[in-house]
């Protein structure tokens, strides 16, 4: 997003693990804004971060957040990157936090999606603007079509399509953003343990004998909850995700195009048509 009157003098990251954080200040620096990291201490790698402005937070320490957000000039905040629930009991507290409690605590009472719409509107009534991916970095997100040498037959599309329509039933009670479907079955949906550990678990049910169908069937696909705020947790696809596919004797993996991030993109293709994989973009 290019600076101008409508935007911040800076993009200021709330940067949790992995690459994304950092492949998103490269795309706003590209873009002519200057990203600044706010990076969450015990997530965000500490080596790379060096290459950029930045600051370090610990989980709860809003009002210290706040204030080194103003005082970047930093109006406009994206959050991106992984990060792992606490508990309320594990937050750092700050005066500032300890003004926000009653918000925070409504926040947490629900899943993901929900404690996420809380702490965003934590956010904004403080006078942050939050933006998504798409308005700061929309070269991360997922192109509609396949990225990979291979793509879907007809059977692998019927897969996703039932995918899709489960994952559409699951999205109001706030649960996982994957399922894995093999020849019309559905085999294993995300939970709290996350899209690695959904196809571990496919992994393990190959190993013993309780999927029967060859390896190279079946598809992982992943998509937004019903009515998410875009603004946060996308799902993403990454090489480590093509891994999992390897071990779960995947066929490959359908994702939203333009509503779900990948990570180091030029790894997953290479990865992926390695494999014999196909990684797919399918319209919103």
């Amino acid at each position: 997003m290019a600076a101008d009157s409508a935007t911040s003098t800076a993009i200021g990251i709330i940067a949790g693990g992995g690459v994304l954080p950092f492949a998103a200040a490269d795309a706003i620096r590209n873009r002519g804004a200057n990203p600044f990291m706010f990076a969450i201490r015990g997530f965000c790698d500490a080596e790379r971060v060096k290459a950029y402005p930045h600051h370090w937070v610990a989980l709860g320490q809003f009002g210290r957040l706040s204030r080194l957000m103003r005082a970047e000039n930093c109006r406009d905040v994206v959050f991106i990157g992984g990060l792992v629930r606490p508990a309320l009991s594990e937050i750092r507290l700050d005066l500032g936090t300890l003004r926000i409690i009653p918000k925070l605590a409504r926040a947490m009472r629900g899943g993901d999606d929900h404690l996420l719409k809380g702490v965003g509107k934590i956010f904004e009534d403080d006078g942050f603007r939050l933006v998504g991916i798409k308005d700061v970095a929309p070269e991360l997100l997922m192109p509609e079509g396949s990225i990979t040498k291979r793509s879907p037959d007809a059977e692998m599309n019927a897969d996703i399509a039932k995918g899709r329509e489960l994952l559409a039933a699951l999205g109001p009670f706030d649960v996982g953003q994957a399922v894995v479907v093999i020849d019309g079955h559905i085999v294993a949906v995300e939970d709290i343990e996350g899209t690695d550990g959904l196809l571990a678990r496919v992994a393990r049910m190959r190993h013993v004998d309780r999927i029967r169908a060859k390896p190279g069937r079946g598809v992982l696909v992943k998509a937004p909850k019903v009515n998410q705020d875009l603004r946060f947790d996308l799902p993403t696809l990454g090489p480590k995700t093509i891994e999992g596919l390897v071990a779960a004797g995947l066929a490959g993996a359908a994702i939203i195009a333009g509503q779900t991030l990948v990570a180091e993109v030029q790894a997953v293709i290479e990865k992926a048509d390695k494999a014999g994989l196909f990684v797919t973009g399918v319209p919103a």
